[in-house]
């Protein structure tokens, strides 16, 4: 039987062959796309990216509702990893993002409601972080935090409707939204999905070993508050 650590690297590994498989189709399966052109392509990184940024916000609101009825530290550690995993990916839509704007929009960026509202999302989770830096019991600080995202966690579906219920100039590739439709064929779409399922993987990969890492860090800070406790009571018997 594999053991853990074993496990994690197969999954490591069929992950980056997914990955290059994605980069596969993007460059010779899928189509130019007739509007925009060759860098349209990013967009199949660019939206499983966008994706996964929101799926991590989602993984970390659901530990959030799941620390309150029952709470388990195990639970605060995934929420805050999935965070972090999640701006991660965010950075890598926005990154992305600048890279097809500047040729399509003439400009890296613009203050478009699907742009804004991504950013608004963005902050939001990086002053989750500053909330437990400053909340030094682990109790405490897995409790407000589960609190914070499960408030803040209102930002994402703001975030992902945006370009369907505001006026927009963001291209839409699932659905139209008007003036922001994408000319997708079949193998555009077939394209689109595997990448978003390849980059899931990974997100899973990241999700599982930062997790782990930081259960190890909570124990390790556990241990040594149980030492200097001890220190302390030997100080004062003795």
């Amino acid at each position: 039987m594999l053991s853990w650590n074993k496990k994690i690297s197969f999954l490591a590994i069929f992950s980056g062959v997914l990955i290059l498989l994605a980069f596969g189709l993007v460059l010779f399966y899928a189509p130019v796309e007739q509007n925009m052109g060759l860098v349209q392509k990013v967009f199949y990184f660019h939206v499983a990216a966008a994706w996964l940024g929101m799926l991590g916000f989602l993984v970390a609101a659901v530990c959030a509702v799941l620390y309150l009825r029952k709470p388990n530290l195990t639970l605060d550690a995934v929420a805050a990893s999935s965070v972090e995993i999640g701006l991660l990916f965010t950075a890598i839509a926005n990154f992305t993002g600048m890279i097809w704007a500047r040729p399509v929009w003439n400009t890296w960026w613009t203050w478009d409601p699907r742009l804004t509202t991504m950013t608004i999302m963005a902050f939001t989770y990086i002053a989750y972080f500053l909330l437990r830096r400053g909340i030094d019991d682990p109790a405490k600080k897995a409790r407000f935090g589960s609190i914070y995202l499960i408030i803040g966690f209102a930002t994402v579906p703001l975030t992902f409707f945006s370009a369907r219920l505001l006026r927009t100039i963001h291209p839409t590739i699932f659905g139209s939204a008007g003036t922001g439709e994408m000319a997708m064929t079949p193998a555009m779409y077939q394209t689109m999905g595997f990448s978003i399922f390849a980059f899931s993987v990974l997100f899973a990969v990241f999700l599982i070993v930062r997790s782990r890492l930081r259960l190890n860090q909570q124990w390790l800070e556990e241990q040594e508050a149980l030492e200097q406790e001890e220190e302390f009571g030997e100080v004062i018997n003795g």
